[in-house]
């Protein structure tokens, strides 16, 4: 059994497992973290950025190769061109040969389109319903965002000098397999190929394995997948959460006792606790008045301390998000909070191509919600608070700033939500340029998946309140421990990274996956690993044709043995012992092989195998022991006998001679 990694973020995974001939690709998450190494793309024309000055290196040479690609922004190099971001590599295995690709949930099938329709991919692909469709609303918003605002030249000529160029973009992740993002055709001709499935519903994959989505927890419609051969069971956990919010609770009791545990995708805010953040966003959109506040526990002190308010004070908060999954707890926490603090009357805002489907499929989703979200739906009530939000008018959603009605309906102080959370495309760059030089505005910064610093970077400098409380729901290292002790599984792999504590807490030796025994497999990006899980057993079928003809001999009261000759069918990945009819049997053995004994057992007898091939005129033998057995060499017919316990090898070019020495074996062998 091999794993090929074919990227290098955690929480974005793309892994091949290969397993009984089967290659299955596990996730294929969109690595979208290059984007921050590009300037915005702005809705409307900024002066600002137009006016950044080019990046100068000290090569004469490379100063005119680059031809202002790069811009230098407060001491930020970025580069001044469409944005691409990094697929998962296909020159470490050959995506044609993938025969299934299973699907975690929304965040992690984003470069599905760059594998099913770029890389000659003939396979099958899984995943749940609502996978299905809040990926399509992230991909058609990326894609949207991005043919909004083209840039009429790409900038590649950068690359050509990108070690002399200053950090972070020297260290950027292979830049050259870089590339831009794909079309809306791509989109609809890759999640044609998209074959849904429900929660505990088994696939035969290629008829070796079957495959089962189980309930990870994370989001709606997200799963864990449960891979069996028949004797051995893989368990792939990615992005669960055992935290109770809207989607169906985690399904732990399929996970246990598997051969294979692989771990992948937990928090990427190790030091914060979801709950908390939640709170404090809250807290934050109604009482900031700071500055580049870092989550910590003193969080909620240091907000009640402040006396002002960002709503109150006749500023307005911007919120940079995805189009689904939390967002649909943002809403619900937010506009409690609002109420109980008085403010009911401030809008929100939700900015979105496809902010209105988005809204329709929460409440649509009904099976796939937590039994509380369910039980609204037979009331019958919608169960997510945004849907009573819309009709009371305190929740406007539009798919952009042009939108009809949008001038109508705005006005300040607001709560803004809109993407894209990298700052880099999408409405946000717009609210940013217009508020970003008022001190009665905030960003509050919800979306784990970028650094906020360096999403910010080319805002600079910035006056607005910058607030950073980022809620991801994922397991921790602790839940991840507990987990892992309750499952029991026999093997586990996870990244290197968890293995070691994060590079923003480097004494948190908690912040790691515990020892275990066997020892955790820590695997790196694009790596290749070899896993211990070996095939001992395999299912056979017997016909009952041949099982009638079966003759077992008693060796003791209740053990019974018996050979039987027949042809293998396999076919499928399922294998079938049907009956050796005359005709067949007269075209594999000759008489003289017909009248062998059948039931050979037991050692060969080395004396009296010598002895016997003295006696056929092989003369020449000579013996050597070797730590695994004896080997027997016959130097002038080119023959090697190789006796190991239970194995008997024989090397031999000549089929006469090959046929010849099995039959003095045989004789070497007592027989039933």
């Amino acid at each position: 059994m091999k794993i090929y990694s074919l990227g290098a973020n955690p929480n974005k995974p793309c892994n091949i497992l290969n397993f009984k001939g089967v290659s299955l690709m596990l996730d294929c998450g969109l690595d979208i973290n290059s984007a921050l190494h590009f300037l915005p793309l702005p809705l409307v024309a900024s002066k600002r950025l137009s006016n950044l000055p080019n990046w100068i290196p000290k090569d004469a040479q490379d100063a005119a190769l680059l031809d202002g690609e790069l811009k230098e922004c407060e001491n930020r190099v970025l580069v001044d061109g469409p944005i691409e971001i990094l697929p998962p590599q296909s020159d470490i295995f050959d995506i044609c040969d993938v025969d299934t690709i299973l699907l975690s949930n929304h965040a992690c099938m984003l470069a599905l389109p760059f594998i099913t329709e770029e890389t000659g991919f003939k396979g099958r692909v899984y995943a749940t319903e609502p996978t299905l469709q809040i990926g399509r609303l992230y991909m058609e918003e990326l894609v949207n965002y991005l043919e909004r605002t083209p840039k009429s030249q790409r900038a590649n000529r950068w690359k050509q000098v990108i070690q002399s160029l200053p950090p972070p973009l020297s260290g950027a992740l292979r830049p050259n397999d870089w590339k831009k993002v794909y079309s809306t055709k791509a989109i609809n001709a890759s999640l044609a190929k998209v074959r849904m499935v429900g929660f505990n519903e088994k696939i035969d994959i290629c008829g070796a394995l079957t495959v089962m989505a189980v309930s990870s927890g994370y989001s709606l419609g997200s799963c864990n997948w449960i891979i069996h051969s028949g004797y051995e069971k893989i368990a792939y956990v990615s992005a669960s959460s055992t935290l109770t919010t809207h989607p169906r609770p985690m399904d732990q009791v399929a996970l246990r006792n598997a051969d294979l545990l692989i771990l992948t995708a937990l928090t990427q805010t190790p030091v914060a606790n979801p709950d908390s953040m939640l709170g404090e966003f809250c807290m934050a959109v109604g009482i900031t008045k700071c500055v580049y506040i870092h989550s910590s526990p003193l969080w909620k002190k240091i907000l009640i301390s402040f006396t002002a308010s960002t709503l109150r004070s006749g500023g307005s908060c911007l919120v940079p998000c995805h189009p689904s999954g939390l967002l649909y707890d943002l809403f619900e926490c937010l506009s409690v909070h609002l109420d109980n603090i008085g403010l009911s009357q401030i809008p929100l805002f939700f900015f979105s191509p496809v902010a209105e489907t988005s809204l329709a499929y929460s409440n649509i989703f009904a099976e796939w919600l937590s039994s509380g979200k369910q039980s609204k739906v037979y009331l019958p009530e919608e169960p997510f608070p945004h849907a009573h939000l819309i009709k009371n008018g305190r929740l406007k959603h539009f798919p952009s700033l042009h939108a009809e009605g949008f001038t109508n309906e705005y006005r300040q102080p607001c709560v803004v939500f809109c993407g894209h959370p990298s700052l880099r495309f999408g409405n946000v760059v717009h609210f940013i340029e217009l508020w970003g030089n008022h001190s009665n505005h905030s960003i509050v910064f919800v979306e784990p998946d970028f650094p906020y610093l360096e999403a910010l970077a080319p805002y600079q400098p910035l006056t607005m309140k910058i607030v950073h409380c980022p809620i991801d729901t994922s397991l921790s290292f602790t839940q991840a421990n507990k987990l892992i002790r309750d499952l029991k599984p026999g093997n586990l792999l996870v990244p290197d990274v968890y293995l070691h504590p994060p590079v923003s807490a480097p004494l948190r030796s908690d912040l790691v996956i515990q020892e275990l025994d066997p020892p955790a497999l820590g695997m790196k990006s694009y790596q290749v690993l070899q896993l211990p899980i070996k095939r001992k057993q395999e299912k056979v079928h017997l016909d009952p044709a041949l099982a009638s003809r079966l003759e077992p001999i008693q060796f003791k009261t209740g053990l019974s043995a018996s050979t039987l000759t027949g042809k293998l069918d396999a076919r499928d990945n399922k294998f079938t012992l049907k009956v050796l009819n005359e005709e067949e049997g007269g075209t594999l053995y000759s008489a003289a092989e017909r009248m062998l004994p059948r039931h050979p057992w037991g050692s060969v007898d080395t004396t009296q195998l010598l002895h016997l091939l003295s006696q056929h005129g092989l003369l020449d033998a000579r013996v050597e022991d070797t730590p695994r057995g004896v080997v027997i060499h016959l130097p002038r017919e080119d023959t090697v006998i190789q006796l190991e316990g239970s194995n008997t090898h024989v090397y031999c070019h000549d089929e006469a001679l090959r046929r010849t020495l099995r039959d003095i074996l045989l004789q070497c062998l007592p027989c039933l």
